[in-house]
């Protein structure tokens, strides 16, 4: 699998599948039981290195909170990051929870925003990151998540547990067999 995945980066060809995690592991942050999404944000700040080494390789940090007016009101995403190898804006939307369908229209937003205002000449469009607690599959099947440029994973805020390690291990095989 890392030959894999060694020999696509020397071809220069990354693609969002082989850049976004599922879930992220965030037990590094510390975080109680009860939190809110200003502090899973304060935490993952505090703990950038870990977490661009969690995202994975090429991730940069660009902002956090970066605000967005449209028709005169105010949005805010969460954090900004560039992905070098992608050659794009990667915009991460945190939200406590389960995922719900209206996090890709906010999403959507933000990317035709990013498009439009800060994509810079000879970059890629932006794409997009929901971290969210649980992503029920038949719902991000039907909104085709993952088809375009909006992609959603899980994160775990303690130790992964052995019987999702090993399913995880079993899809990054299935994944790098059929590229």
């Amino acid at each position: 699998m890392r030959g894999e995945l060694a020999k696509l980066r020397e071809e220069d060809r990354w693609t969002p599948d082989l850049v976004f995690r599922d879930p992220y592991l965030l037990p590094f942050l510390g975080l109680n039981d009860t939190y809110s999404e200003r502090d899973l944000e304060t935490a993952l700040l505090r703990e950038m290195e870990a977490f661009l080494l969690e995202l994975g390789e090429g991730f940069a940090f660009v902002s956090r909170q970066k605000r967005m007016v449209v028709d005169g009101r105010d949005f805010v995403l969460d954090l900004l990051f560039y992905h070098r190898g992608l050659r794009r804006l990667i915009a991460l939307d945190l939200k406590i929870g389960a995922f719900e369908p209206g996090f890709k229209s906010q999403m959507e937003l933000y990317l035709r925003w990013l498009d439009k205002h800060e994509r810079a000449a000879g970059e890629e469009a932006p794409i997009g990151l929901i971290l969210c607690t649980q992503a029920g599959p038949e719902q991000l099947e039907l909104l085709q998540i993952g088809h375009n440029d909006i992609h959603v994973a899980e994160y775990i805020t303690h130790h992964l547990p052995l019987s999702l390690l090993h399913q995880k291990i079993e899809e990054a095989k299935r994944r790098s067999v059929t590229r």
